[in-house]
């Protein structure tokens, strides 16, 4: 393994980051997905990273090919996500193997030689991390001409450690200058939001949907005008068609005169146990971001429920949503445009996503303030989250029909557009927590699923969902 070099590189505005970098820089993150959506193929994307540059190429170069329209991943490991540099190399140094590629912890000369020959036009890759100090990282990377990667000043803060969202806010606005501070060399770096992703599970989607618009809009007045906007698969999928369409409608209100897509996570939460159950759940993910006009899918594979996959099991993954997205199109032409006299996006999640975006405007004129004012007051509070600044107050359940909807809502805005259901029991928020896993595993294979393993389902017994590794690539320490 290469003998690991700390990359200090100073983050600022308009900070330098190197011509030869920025000479060979190809086309942007942006127009690559805009150019894909054109002509019909839905961009396809695993979350890998590996700490051995050599495996880290080999798994670049292993889905590069995959399928149609690919984006490269280089998921960074835990210990450079809260930047402790030292554990980092202090463990490269022993021979032991990160969760993710250490980009600060690397000489530049090893990271290029991971990416040369393998980023090119055809195949952009995207730097993940999961940090809410991302300037040493968010610097390392465009040093390197990368310039795509994600996260938030709230998502990547509230559901991942005690770092205060004061803090994070700073840092994140930091960052954000610093990347609008690079399209003046030439490049349109490109940022998505990880709002829409909150703690994988159990938040209603009119919380996910407005902190996904929110966060993107704080990019936007930061100075970026290449954004994309997440959302997670969550239980149902009636309500993610109209979340996603919802998110659709708030981004072309919000954010004018920018290049914005959305990108669909297949499910974040307890994954499917048995292989069958694991593609079903990747194809309805893939056949949802068709029918919404997602440009993205982030997907999942079948190893998700047991360890970290491996390249070959990203590989499939891939080709399964990119296969499983062909079909559904092939099957079912998109309409341009609503339907007369419809508007997909007319529904409760927009509703309820517009009521808390209006409220935490109407805060501050300053987007950074406002967000830590909402979430002082509890206009923004995330159910299930431990995070100090967090109210706490809020509360979901999945209802009879699979929807996520509010037991309590605390002191957030939205007590006119939305209903409440009854509390959750420790035993009932078991099993919501497994409600998707449970679901998938149940399910008959379609005549479109492929061929299942020789190895057989895992017995019902030991169906157990008890912790679920569902960031162990990004984010887990």
């Amino acid at each position: 393994m290469t003998a690991p070099v700390r990359d200090d590189v100073p983050l600022r505005p308009g900070a330098p980051v190197g011509r030869t970098a920025l000479h060979r820089r190809p086309r942007s993150f942006g127009r690559f997905v805009a150019e894909a959506q054109a002509r019909g193929a839905l961009v396809v994307q695993p979350r890998m990273g590996f700490s051995d540059p050599a495996l880290m190429r080999a798994g670049l170069l292993a889905t590069k090919g995959a399928a149609d329209a690919v984006v490269g991943t280089m998921t960074i490991d835990s210990y450079t996500r809260v930047s402790d540099e030292p554990s980092a190399v202090r463990a490269l140094t022993g021979g032991v193997p990160l969760n993710g590629f250490p980009l600060t912890s690397y000489s530049p000369h090893t990271s290029r030689w991971v990416l040369d020959g393998v980023r090119d036009a055809g195949f952009p890759v995207q730097i993940r991390h999961g940090s809410a100090r991302p300037q040493r990282i968010v610097a390392a990377l465009a040093r390197l001409g990368l310039d795509a990667t994600e996260g938030g000043p709230v998502s990547y803060c509230l559901p991942y450690g005690r770092t205060p969202l004061l803090d994070s806010v700073r840092n994140w606005q930091e960052t954000c200058d610093f990347l609008a501070g690079l399209r003046g060399t030439g490049a349109e770096p490109h940022l998505e939001t990880f709002g829409g992703c909150m703690l994988g599970q159990l938040c209603p989607p009119g919380l996910l949907v407005a902190i996904s618009a929110l966060e993107a809009l704080f990019f936007h007045r930061a100075g970026l005008r290449s954004i994309s906007l997440s959302y997670a698969q969550q239980t149902s999928p009636a309500q993610d068609r109209d979340a996603v369409h919802a998110l659709r409608r708030l981004a072309a209100e919000l954010l004018p005169d920018t290049d914005a897509h959305i990108v669909l996570y297949t499910y974040m939460g307890l994954y499917p146990q048995t292989r069958r159950g694991a593609l079903d759940l990747l194809e309805r993910s893939a056949e949802l971001a068709v029918e919404t006009g997602a440009a993205r899918l982030i997907v999942k594979t079948t190893a998700e429920a047991h360890r970290i996959p491996t390249v070959a099991e990203n590989v499939e993954a891939l080709r399964v949503a990119s296969r499983a997205a062909a079909r559904y199109r092939a099957g079912n032409p998109v309409r341009r445009g609503p339907a007369p006299g419809a508007d997909p996006a007319d529904n409760a999640v927009y509703a309820e996503a517009r009521a808390l975006v209006d409220a935490v405007l109407d805060l501050d004129d300053d987007l950074g303030q406002a967000l830590l004012k909402a979430f002082a007051r509890g206009f923004l509070d995330v159910p299930f989250c431990l995070h100090p600044d967090n109210a706490g107050r809020s509360r979901s359940h999945i209802d009879a029909s699979g929807r996520l909807t509010w037991s309590e809502i605390g002191a957030m805005p939205i007590g006119h557009v939305t209903d409440r259901g009854r509390r959750l029991t420790a035993a009932g928020l078991f099993e919501a927590l497994s409600f998707v896993q449970r679901r998938h595993d149940r399910t008959l294979p379609s005549p479109s699923s492929p061929p299942s393993s020789s190895r057989p389902p895992l017995p019902t017994a030991a169906r157990r969902p008890a912790v679920h590794r569902q960031h162990t690539q990004e984010v887990a320490p």
